[in-house]
């Protein structure tokens, strides 16, 4: 069929709205008609090529829409249900037959290697393939996805707002809810106020820790951070000693600490704001970081760890996340700002710029 998708030709290129063809659901997928897909700065990322997708491809995953056909064998999904569409994986390595789909050892080639899991593409235009991001591509009017990467929604759910639940927001909740696990009143840092860093500090409250320190650099997002939850905020612009500043609010240190900003300054600081045996995340893509084992790592029995995804099961975390927001717990919709399909690239350059913090596409 015909359908509308902003393609990438070349590295760094603004995004083409072109028509171009998508195949029908092959055995175990869904057609959807995308209503609307977040914007995420793994987009950008691919865009640039700092992940080397294979161009030309059509990116995009934090697709949500309404199911239009199902393929054979598929037995949840039929016509006219919404649904929330999250990562691809292959469903029968050891990691995701263990209910760890985000560890799924085919991830990087489904999610960034331009095909879908069975290993070939479904968009094409003149004849040439177009490589598929993520499992989905959802910067597109339609999309065809794996059955085992839809989340199926009640009808009452908005699906602008559902959409970027299947990355970010999933990404930094599921980092506190799912790996970190808070006890009742810890503390923890947060560097980044962005989509994720703001979904941990909704999850940091629900969780129950007293103390949720935000780290940012923007007054008016540590302002919203504030009203979501954190009790306590740095400016990074202002603060000369933030590991400081957190171990003095903290009264020597947090039990966790998360970092999405990528910036290996910041992972190292996120580390070095613990205290004795503390943990601290990794969520953003982070290059060399250099540290001292011993004294920074080790000598304080600290935990350094990485996470994708928020290790999540999206068919049950993301109904869970859509209760904590029905309950008024996670109100993520005071993060979004919505554009048209057209204005693709502005939501892109908006994002980029922290103008907006999360950028959804009306499709």
């Amino acid at each position: 069929m015909k359908i509308q998708a902003a393609v990438i030709r070349e590295a760094g290129a603004p995004f083409q709205i072109e028509e171009v063809d998508l195949a029908a659901p092959k055995v175990g997928e869904l057609l959807v008609k995308i209503v609307a897909s977040g914007v995420c700065h793994t987009d950008e990322v691919a865009q640039q090529q700092i992940i080397p997708v294979p161009l030309p491809a059509v990116f995009g995953h934090e697709g949500s829409g309404i199911v239009e056909e199902v393929g054979i064998g598929v037995q949840d999904f039929k016509k006219g249900d919404h649904v929330a569409i999250s990562f691809g994986f292959c469903g029968h390595c050891e990691n995701c037959l263990s209910a760890h789909p985000h560890a799924c050892e085919s991830l990087n080639e489904i999610n960034f290697g331009g095909v879908m899991p069975d290993g070939t593409k479904r968009l094409s235009k003149d004849g040439q393939e177009l490589s598929s991001f993520f499992g989905q591509s959802s910067f597109a009017t339609h999309a065809v996805v794996s059955a085992d990467s839809a989340v199926k929604l009640p009808d009452d759910v908005d699906l602008l707002m559902a959409a970027p639940l299947g990355c970010g927001i999933q990404t930094g909740a599921g980092a506190v809810l799912n790996a970190l696990c808070p006890k009742f009143g810890s503390s923890i840092a947060i560097f980044g106020c962005g989509t994720v860093g703001m979904s941990a500090i909704m999850a940091a409250k629900i969780a129950g820790c007293e103390k949720i320190i935000a780290v940012g650099g923007n007054p008016s997002t540590l302002e919203l951070a504030k009203e979501l939850g954190a009790t306590h905020t740095i400016n990074r612009k202002e603060t000369d000693d933030i590991v400081g500043e957190i171990v003095k609010i903290t009264d020597g240190g947090t039990h966790y600490s998360i970092d999405t900003s990528g910036v290996p300054d910041f992972v190292r600081k996120a580390l070095n704001c613990l205290r004795m045996m503390g943990t601290a995340v990794v969520l953003g893509a982070t290059g060399e970081l250099t540290i001292n084992v011993q004294a920074e790592l080790m000598g304080p029995a600290k935990s350094l760890i990485g996470i994708i995804e928020g290790n999540a099961v999206p068919k049950l975390f993301i109904p869970q996340l859509l209760r904590y927001h029905k309950e008024g717990r996670f109100p993520i919709e005071k993060l979004m700002k919505y554009y048209d399909f057209k204005d693709i690239n502005q939501a892109l350059e908006d994002s980029g710029t922290g103008k907006v913090i999360k950028a959804v596409l009306k499709m």
